[in-house]
């Protein structure tokens, strides 16, 4: 499994599923908090694209709304639709 999937899987798990548990429409993610809870050194643009790419969106059912800050980095913000 790549670390690609293994991010996918760490978000869905610890952000998507609780989201949708409290019935809200929509999720944001700081890439930064997703790379600080798993743990990782210098793994920016692997979180980032994970994040970023339609695989992720697909397999949960969900819908990449605004993607704000840097490319890649701490401060990169994703919105979706759930």
């Amino acid at each position: 499994m790549s670390l690609a999937d293994e991010v996918r899987i760490f978000v869905y798990e610890n952000y998507v599923k609780v989201t949708r548990e409290r019935g809200e429409a929509t999720l944001r993610i700081r890439a930064g908090d997703v790379h600080q809870a798993m743990n990782l050194k210098g793994k920016f643009p692997t979180v980032c694209g994970a994040l970023g790419s339609k695989v992720f969106c697909e397999r949960h059912g969900l819908t990449l709304l605004n993607r704000e800050g840097p490319s890649c980095g701490a401060n990169a913000y994703y919105t979706y639709k759930l």
